[in-house]
């Protein structure tokens, strides 16, 4: 294949243009002479940093010749030598554009997945997540009828890449990717179980979230158990996210959610006694293990604090509010819930709103493994907003019916089907309450929510 011409050909034009001679331009660029007159020439490729240093030679972007450069990555023969470093400073330098070409043409030949797919590692560790996406794209598109391994790699970093504020879009791209879970190695395996977990648990799926919860807890523990030589168990323990008996805690932290969400405290305790007790069989004794442990029976603590309160023993709020108070973390979460249980059985706590103000805008949390889940969180928020609004209503306060709106405009935000269905309803209850300028906050948000279903429905019926 012929080289292409055009940079070689604005190269010549600026030389000309500017009367250099080749010393001089490669005192400017930093190329020697010999390799310009090459290149000018049309006698040899033109590598990725022979591109940057002729961008500043002529003073311009680094990226000023990239769409003309994708051409010259396919002269001469195609080499992944001048690929790869393309693809990865187009990456860096935000010029999606080139690589979507790039991609393009190999798009048809498998002997490129494996680099490609190396790359968008690479480009995954880095965080230059939307270029990664491209590869893994492109690697998935090649090897979709392979059943591979690397195919279950592509789609759960594609799941991963794609979580973010839109709860919809988060359940989607787990329906999507949950099918490719067995096929990934058993290191990853735990780590894709609980994000999955996550995105179900955002949009209340518990039926599903308990299902994969026993998923986790059956691997968990037969990877923790099973004999293994020292090798192995080192290599495990390096893709695992945290060690395998957190995985086994932490499935029963879920199914005790799992049972919370369907009002069967009884049975959630049960599961609050077993994640509990790692003391008693987790193997390691480390800093890390304790540290661990620890954590889950903070959460045992506050959760059966939660658990009995929610079963109707309003007398444990005074305790369960002085034991969250030195953990900062805990607070938003523990006021959300006694806020429904004020509202459920009646109960008084202005003074604890007020002791705890400054926690109720959304913000982020961390625990020892680091922080909540952000889609999770911001469900619980527009649920707490919503709550709260309630419990003003019934002490008649008149900023009721802007927590709610508040709630229903945060909704949006998230795409939380059920809360906006939630706060759209109590806003038609109470309707009387609002003024003018709340009623037409309402419609304006109204309006918002047809317009996300109308694209919903486009977006299903082009599906199907």
């Amino acid at each position: 294949m012929e080289p292409a011409n055009s940079i070689r050909e604005q190269l010549t034009q600026f030389i000309d243009k500017n009367s250099m001679t080749l010393s001089r331009f490669s005192e400017v660029s930093g190329m020697n002479t010999g390799t310009i007159s090459r290149i000018l020439h049309g006698n040899r490729p033109i590598s990725v940093s022979q591109l940057i240093a002729i961008s500043s030679g002529m003073g311009v972007a680094a990226d000023h010749f990239f769409a003309d450069y994708v051409e010259e990555c396919f002269a001469y023969s195609v080499s992944m030598r001048r690929i790869r470093p393309f693809i990865l400073l187009s990456a860096e330098l935000n010029r999606l554009d080139c690589i979507e070409q790039i991609l393009h043409r190999l798009l048809d030949d498998l002997d490129y997945a494996t680099e490609l797919f190396e790359m968008a590692e690479q480009l995954f560790e880095r965080n230059q997540r939307s270029a990664a996406a491209l590869l893994y794209k492109s690697v998935s598109e090649v090897e979709k009828y392979q059943h591979s391994e690397r195919l279950a790699m592509c789609q759960y970093r594609l799941f991963l890449i794609a979580q973010g504020e839109n709860l919809e879009e988060n359940l989607r791209t787990a329906i999507l990717f949950e099918p490719y879970v067995d096929r990934l190695d058993e290191g990853y395996q735990l780590d894709a179980l609980k994000h999955l977990i996550h995105s179900f648990g955002s949009v209340h799926k518990w039926n599903k979230v308990n299902e994969l919860a026993n998923k986790m807890l059956h691997l968990a523990q037969i990877q923790y158990e099973a004999p293994r030589n020292r090798k192995r168990k080192d290599q495990e323990l390096k893709r695992t996210e945290r060690p395998l008996y957190f995985y086994i805690l932490y499935s029963w932290l879920i199914q005790s959610t799992v049972y919370e969400e369907h009002r069967d405290y009884v049975r959630a305790l049960d599961f609050v006694k077993l994640y509990a007790d790692g003391q008693r069989w987790v193997k390691e004794d480390d800093e890390e293990s304790r540290r661990i442990l620890k954590q889950f029976e903070e959460w045992a603590v506050a959760n059966t604090y939660l658990y009995r309160l929610m079963s109707g023993e309003v007398d444990v709020i005074p305790d369960y509010v002085d034991y969250i108070e030195g953990r900062k973390d805990e607070i938003f979460i523990a006021l959300r819930y006694i806020v429904q249980a004020a509202n459920k059985f009646d109960v008084n706590i202005d003074h604890i709103l007020d002791r705890f103000s400054e926690h109720i805008p959304l913000r982020t949390y961390k625990t020892e493994f680091g922080e909540y889940n952000h889609a999770i969180m911001g469900e619980s928020y527009a649920q707490f907003l919503s709550d709260l609004g309630v419990y003003n209503l019934s002490k008649h306060r008149r900023n009721a019916i802007n927590l709610i709106l508040e709630g229903l405009h945060f909704s949006v935000k998230i795409n939380s089907d059920r809360n906006i269905i939630t706060c759209m309803t109590l806003f038609e209850q109470y309707r009387d309450q609002a003024d003018s300028v709340a009623t037409q906050k309402f419609k304006s948000l109204t309006s918002e929510v047809h317009r996300i279903n109308a694209e919903k429905m486009v977006v299903t019926s082009i599906s199907m």
